[in-house]
């Protein structure tokens, strides 16, 4: 309870909501004025026709930004949702799922997957090493495993998987096998080529890329997987691949959507197709190379640089600098947040994201107050 003699605080007197902190935490990112207004508009009866038209122009602009003529559906939660989609829909409780494990989101992937009941094997690397074709191949010789987990980027570490390699690997020597990708802090801001690709399920939540609040994830899904998903039972209910099929033949969800967060992403795709996906691709990994330069200069990257997330960037506390409190000193000073290094990795590391609507000048006011703090 808020009222009364309870002196603790209220969200209203922590924050100023005319001018909230600017985030660059690895999600959510911030999130602009005109973006925050389309979240404002006038709520829409979910099985009216006039949101059976917004579902159908969002979906038909996302296809265009993943280059995909298959399944697209948008849940309303969040991308760990279709974590536990993904393997409750397209695995079968005889099957066995190969998780490729390289952070800790990857490595939460496979507890969501052992918690739906479902074999799994782990294949493990270091934080900040990637995982390698070679790796799988290895691991799949052995005929024994129906689906395959990735991380496109492992927000952890700021670590980018090979995956285009890995899928073309995949393509020519495992082509049954099933690839569902983890594509939180990639989707947007990476190149997303599914069809080409030929995965089978990736998703992400809105608030990294896409630079809209959380509450949305927009999922692909193959044919193969959905035709796979009406021969698997104990599918659950929420995250039923038939049931989002079905309505979504109809520009529909098969709950309450989230109304207000589709009229954002609207009109988010709407910016992403004007600029180019070549140029929202090449306007990312332009900030992603000056964060990098600048923390080559002042601390490290945790990474190989071959492998170094173009999203955001995780760096090496070399420098032994207190992480916490320099933080706390830029949120008192210039109301900003940057991110400290997550789990195992706090303090020995710090996180600078460079996605979605946050801008060169930017990342280059925020360095400036990190070198500013840290001198």
């Amino acid at each position: 309870m808020w009222g009364g003699d309870n002196k603790k605080k209220r969200v209203d007197d922590m924050v100023d909501w005319k001018k909230p902190p600017r985030l660059f935490i690895p999600g959510p990112v911030k999130v602009n004025e005109d973006v925050l207004q389309q979240l404002a508009r006038p709520t829409l009866g979910h099985r009216g026709k006039e949101y059976s038209q917004l579902h159908g122009e969002t979906v038909d602009m996302l296809k265009k930004i993943l280059f995909t003529d298959q399944n697209i559906f948008l849940s309303t939660s969040s991308a760990s949702g279709i974590w536990e989609a993904a393997v409750r829909n397209c695995v079968g409780p005889d099957e066995t799922v190969l998780a490729t494990c390289c952070g800790a989101f990857s490595d939460k992937w496979s507890g969501v997957a052992k918690s739906c009941g479902k074999n799994v094997d782990e294949l493990k690397v270091e934080w900040g090493t990637p995982t390698l074709p070679e790796m799988i191949d290895e691991k799949l010789t052995t005929g024994k495993y129906a689906a395959v987990t990735l991380v496109y980027n492992e927000t952890s570490t700021g670590l980018t998987n090979p995956v285009y390699e890995i899928s073309k690997m995949m393509k020519e020597k495992y082509p049954d096998i099933l690839v569902f990708v983890d594509a939180v802090s990639a989707m947007v801001g990476l190149p997303l080529h599914f069809d080409e690709l030929g995965w089978d399920v990736v998703f992400a939540s809105v608030q990294k890329a896409f630079a809209i609040p959380p509450g949305l994830a927009v999922a692909v899904v193959s044919n193969k997987a959905l035709e796979k998903s009406s021969n698997v039972p104990n599918r659950g209910y929420y995250f039923d691949f038939q049931s989002f099929a079905k309505m979504a033949a109809k520009n529909q969800t098969p709950t309450t959507p989230n109304v207000p967060h589709i009229m954002a992403l609207n009109y988010q795709c709407e910016k992403l197709l004007k600029e180019g996906m070549d140029n929202v691709w090449e306007r990312h990994k332009q900030m992603a190379d000056f964060v990098r330069a600048w923390a080559r200069e002042k601390f490290d990257l945790f990474c190989d640089e071959k492998y170094a997330s173009d999203t955001l960037t995780t760096v090496k506390n070399t420098c032994g600098i207190n992480v916490a409190e320099t933080i706390n000193k830029i949120q008192q000073k210039h109301n900003t947040i940057f991110g400290n290094g997550y789990g195992k990795l706090k303090e020995q590391t710090f996180r600078i994201a460079h996605m979605g609507d946050i801008t060169l000048d930017d990342l280059k006011e925020l360095l400036g107050w990190i070198d500013e703090e840290t001198a």
